[in-house]
């Protein structure tokens, strides 16, 4: 705990922070004592949950309602910040459910803006302090359906394919300067927006927001990537290794049909 303070203190940004994922992250970042930074739209979601978690924790909380659509915004507020940012996870992501035909231009332009452009922005402005300092890390949420096409989500599964190259190259870039990069490849993750968009039962794998974050922060400094949860770490190994594409791709558009 006081290794982890120590390399990836005094304080952590979490964006994508109001609930689900973004919040289990936000307490098991708590746990191990550093201070954090919350952003994300929903200022009451943020308010509620620094009041929670400062009551189990000695930390100290900021939060602020950004649109993580809106990169310039959200470098504003990064560049007057005054705190010594040593961890940065971001959680955020836009995922329309339809088919390619069906999903509108701004629909398609807020995928990128949120799971793109400001991930990758933010991770160089954040990235260049922890240069300076020689130590950091940088934690890239990504999906399972990043690594092939994923019918009725195929921007968003495309979007996280960017992540997760990104967090591997950067990953060797940026070691020598002390800085650890990962990208977490979640399956389902049991979090507000999954329930609502999920009409049947719950998909093999499915784990809770608080075990993907914990077994995330857990990998970090170990590799480029995970894959949080041994059923789909096998699949992961099966879909990527042993099947063709065209199957993967089939066997992604079994599951992914149902979402609504």
């Amino acid at each position: 705990m006081k290794d982890f303070k120590s390399k990836y203190g005094p304080w952590a940004l979490v964006a994508g922070a109001s609930e689900g994922l973004g919040a289990a992250f936000a307490e098991e970042i708590a746990k191990r004592g550093l201070n954090l930074i919350l952003i994300a739209r929903r200022i009451e979601k943020l308010e509620s949950l620094s009041k929670d978690l400062k009551r189990k924790y000695p930390i100290k909380i900021k939060y602020h309602s950004l649109d993580l659509a809106d990169y310039q915004q959200t470098k504003k507020f990064i560049n007057q910040l005054e705190f010594n940012i040593g961890l940065l996870v971001y959680n955020a992501a836009y995922a329309p459910i339809g088919y390619f035909e069906d999903i509108s231009e701004k629909d398609l332009d807020k995928i990128v803006d949120v799971n793109i452009k400001t991930p990758l922005l933010l991770t160089k402005l954040v990235s260049t302090k922890m240069i300076d300092k020689g130590k950091g890390g940088i934690v890239l949420m990504s999906s399972l359906a990043g690594n092939q096409g994923s019918p009725k989500i195929a921007t968003y599964a495309a979007s996280k394919a960017f992540n997760i190259i990104l967090a591997e190259g950067i990953w060797h870039e940026l070691r020598k300067h002390g800085i650890d990069v990962i990208a977490s490849c979640a399956g389902a993750v049991t979090t507000p927006g999954y329930k609502n968009a999920q009409n049947t039962q719950e998909a093999p794998g499915t784990l809770d927001a608080n075990t993907v974050a914990e077994k995330t922060i857990n990998a970090l400094g170990k590799g480029p990537t995970t894959v949080p949860g041994f059923i789909n770490k096998i699949a992961h190994f099966f879909m990527g290794r042993l099947f063709s594409r065209k199957f993967a791709i089939s066997m992604m558009d079994k599951n992914t049909k149902k979402l609504s």
